[in-house]
């Protein structure tokens, strides 16, 4: 009887089976984008602690899984629109939803002194480098009255606003 040739990656049994091992492992370690609920605004530091909402399910060595809370996020730095000599800033609150964005890289030196910076660390995607936008919400949030004919700033009760239209602008009070 004629044995078969087998390749090595059959015998070693880690072909396409030990790339796809490896993706798998990178994909569960990347960190991108998540949303996250406000813990607490520092209005000096103009950074906020976030409870990120989305449990994470980890990989265990023996290959069985648990989830877990990821923890809470401190000292975020927070988005807000901002360019030339002006700003849109507005009152965060605790209980404010927000999506919590992964840094490529290490922004500690950046966040302390601006500017072009080296790394202070090599890492990539880590917890520690999160930047809060707020101004993103769930469907239990969702705004009451949104208008699809205007711009409007304006309080969520929409009892208060300045709303713009082609050739015309209306304050409510």
């Amino acid at each position: 009887m004629e044995q078969s040739r087998l390749n090595i990656a059959q015998i070693l049994n880690k072909g396409n089976d030990y790339s796809d091992e490896i993706m798998k492992n990178v994909r569960n370690n990347l960190r991108v984008a998540l949303p996250g609920i406000i813990q607490s605004f520092n209005r000096i530091e103009q950074t906020v602690t976030v409870q990120p909402v989305l449990r994470e399910e980890i990989i265990k060595p023996d290959q069985s899984t648990q989830v877990v809370q990821l923890p809470l996020l401190l000292d975020v730095p927070i988005y807000m629109p901002r360019a030339g000599d002006c700003i849109l800033t507005m009152p965060i609150k605790q209980g404010d939803e927000c999506l919590v964005i992964f840094s490529d890289m290490c922004i500690d030196a950046w966040w302390t002194y601006g500017g072009i910076q080296n790394q202070i660390e090599k890492r990539r995607h880590d917890l520690s480098d999160a930047i809060a936008l707020t101004g993103i919400w769930s469907q239990p949030n969702r705004i009451n009255g949104y208008s699809t004919d205007a711009t409007e700033l304006r309080t969520l009760s929409g009892k208060t606003k300045i709303s713009l239209k082609e050739d015309e602008i209306n304050l409510q009070a």
